[in-house]
């Protein structure tokens, strides 16, 4: 896969919630993995800390006290500094009107903060794993995705009933919308935002336990059934996962 270049119409970072406190942790334990790491301004009252991953995409941790979600405890971390999960992800458009007046008019989100170039958007009550950041660059390249590239980002609905209704509202707002497609473990529609952004909508069910229990997940290759002839194919490509 050719690399990609970040810019307008795109999610340009995945942001980590971690507990306030640990970001000290988790420079030493990048730092001891070889990887680089930037401290940044604080962003709404929250420290930050960015670095890529080897593909090139950009992520950051971001410490916050408001995160009570169980955290994801593995070798050599505890409660105390562990990621509890998606903080929020930045997108990058040069204009932000029209993307906001579909994001707060038809999916249900509300500014909740405002700085110079960026407006926080939230839904559901707001905090960690509801956040959107919007960063409005004028001068911003297009966006080209690639390796080191975010495709997308999802957004969750309850029903299929629900996304179907919000499917004809994004029809009628002017949005060219997908049919909706069976992801096995949800069923998806797609679409771009006014400032060129892809956005998934995507039901909760069945879920992730639908073929495996929990203590399993991720422990094995699974295929959608029409894949599955082609397995013996598929496999021996794939890079190895240590768990």
């Amino acid at each position: 896969m050719p690399a990609g270049s970040t810019g307008a119409g795109q999610v340009t970072v995945t942001s980590l919630s971690v507990p306030a406190g640990s970001l000290e942790f988790w420079r030493q334990h990048l730092s001891a993995s070889s990887i680089a790491a930037t401290d940044l301004p604080e962003r709404f009252g929250e420290p930050v800390v960015r670095f890529s991953d080897r593909s090139g995409l950009t992520f950051e941790l971001i410490a916050t006290g408001g995160d009570d979600r169980t955290p994801w405890v593995a070798d050599g971390f505890d409660p105390a500094s562990a990621v509890r999960g998606l903080h929020s992800v930045t997108m990058v458009v040069r204009e932000a009107p029209k993307t906001l007046e579909l994001m707060t008019g038809l999916l249900g989100y509300r500014v909740v903060d405002e700085s110079e170039h960026r407006i926080r958007l939230a839904v559901n009550g707001g905090g960690p794993g509801k956040t959107i950041d919007v960063a409005v660059r004028p001068d911003a390249g297009a966006a080209r995705n690639g390796l080191g590239t975010v495709h997308h980002v999802a957004m969750a609905v309850a029903t299929a009933d629900d996304q179907l209704r919000l499917r004809e509202e994004l029809i009628r707002y002017g949005c060219r919308v997908t049919e909706v497609r069976d992801r096995c473990y949800f069923q998806s529609i797609y679409f771009r935002e006014p400032g060129g952004v892809l956005f998934e909508i995507a039901t909760t069910s069945p879920g992730f336990t639908v073929d495996e229990d929990e203590a399993s997940l991720g422990r094995a290759l699974k295929l959608p059934p029409w894949e599955e002839p082609s397995r013996a194919a598929i496999e021996p490509m794939l890079a190895p996962v240590e768990y």
